[in-house]
């Protein structure tokens, strides 16, 4: 294998290039579009958030501690349906109902002492009718007991990175150093969205019957917006009334989180001014699919000349109306890469920029594994380096 100075001085331009720049559409930097100031909202705390990106389009005290009354259940269904993926329990399963889960108060299911119950029932009795026996049984089914459960409720808090939320019980009854913020039940209930797509149906259910007693979702959006398909309501007289709703428009899917507002309307309404203003203003624009090549990079020492680099995930932003066209994209690769190569290694970042604003920030990884080349390649490619280096 020969190399000339051509050939050097060609590879030594193509190493400094560090930076590459993928243009969208435009090189032309698209004018600003004036998008109108959030809705105030008469609630203690509230988010918007964008579930296919996780971007948060509006916050107030998201971060603030707050108890969560029913909400908490939001949890509870999400343990019952991690532990049906994991195998550990099924929708068939027969529940033993307690003298405790009987006896609990505030909303029920009317479940009763000493029967048996599907943990299909068990859930709908928890989301639809916000059961607080519901959620005890199906806590004492999985766990043993309630404070077993609320141990394992704040291991998965932890999981998804929930930090400023703590459990002590699966009903959201009030209880010392029980609370959460609604930035963390903005991160549950879009897990509960995307890890498991087969039960998040249930949430759109408007009425469940047990027992011969018929009860309706609280969740008034329901049948307000058909575009709303969850997810829970909660109401203490220290949390006030919250509600935690999804909808999905032109395939956007956004989450609202509203807390301590003063009434069952007035939660609708507030959720609905958020949903109704990401909606209109901002999107989510699909930049790049999971394994698409964006660079092929020259590779030393391998058994191959060139490397694919990509990304491991499909890449997404959240933006204002009519920006795609502002967004400002650029790739920073390692100077040199050589082999072995195994595949899912960063060698690089895609940066994604508006304006002055950073979007993201996205590792560029190998799409290939590639092993080392022979004893001599190696040594020739060390020789080329050298020189390469000596030129810089």
């Amino acid at each position: 294998m020969r190399a000339s100075p051509t050939h050097f001085s060609q590879v030594f331009r193509k190493l400094s290039a560090v930076v590459c720049f993928f243009v969208l559409s435009s090189t032309a930097i698209a004018a600003p579009t004036l998008i109108p100031a959030p809705p105030s909202l008469a609630a203690t705390a509230y988010v918007l958030m964008d579930a296919g990106t996780g971007k948060i389009i509006i916050s107030e005290n998201a971060d603030q501690r707050l108890p969560p009354a029913s909400l908490t259940k939001l949890m509870t269904s999400y343990i019952a349906d991690y532990e049906i993926a994991q195998g550990n329990i099924s929708m068939d399963d027969m529940v033993l109902i307690s003298e405790k889960a009987w006896r609990t108060q505030g909303s029920r299911m009317f479940i009763r002492e000493g029967t048996r119950v599907k943990v299909e029932d068990l859930l709908r009795g928890i989301v639809i009718q916000s059961g607080n026996d519901a959620s005890v049984a199906m806590a004492e089914h999985i766990a043993g007991s309630e404070g077993a459960f609320a141990d394992l409720m704040n291991q998965h808090a932890g999981q998804l990175g929930m930090a400023s939320t703590q459990y002590q019980n699966a009903t959201g009854l009030p209880k010392e150093n029980h609370y959460t913020t609604a930035n963390d039940l903005a991160l549950l209930a879009r897990s509960i969205i995307q890890d498991y797509p087969k039960h998040y149906p249930l949430y759109a259910e408007k009425y469940f019957t047990y027992n011969k007693i018929r009860q309706p979702n609280r969740n008034k959006l329901l049948w307000r917006d058909s575009n709303v398909d969850g997810l829970k309501t909660g109401h203490t007289e220290e949390a006030g009334y919250c509600l935690v709703a999804s909808a999905k428009e032109n395939g956007m899917r956004l989450i609202s989180v509203v807390m301590g507002t003063r009434s069952e309307e007035a939660r609708a309404q507030e959720s609905q001014k958020l949903l109704a203003y990401g909606f209109r203003y901002y999107e989510s624009v699909e930049l790049y699919p999971a394994d698409e090549v964006l660079n092929t990079a020259k590779l030393w020492s391998g058994t191959q000349d060139t490397l694919k680099l990509g990304v491991g995930e499909p890449v997404a932003v959240t933006i204002p109306r009519g920006q795609s066209k502002a967004l400002s994209i650029t790739l920073d690769l390692d100077k040199v890469i050589q082999a072995p190569v195994v595949a899912g290694t960063s060698f690089g970042t895609l940066n994604i920029a508006l304006g002055d604003e950073v979007l993201k920030q996205i590792p560029v990884i190998a799409l290939e594994s590639v092993e080392p080349a022979g004893f001599f390649t190696r040594v020739l490619h060390s020789i080329m380096l050298f020189f390469l280096s000596l030129l810089g």
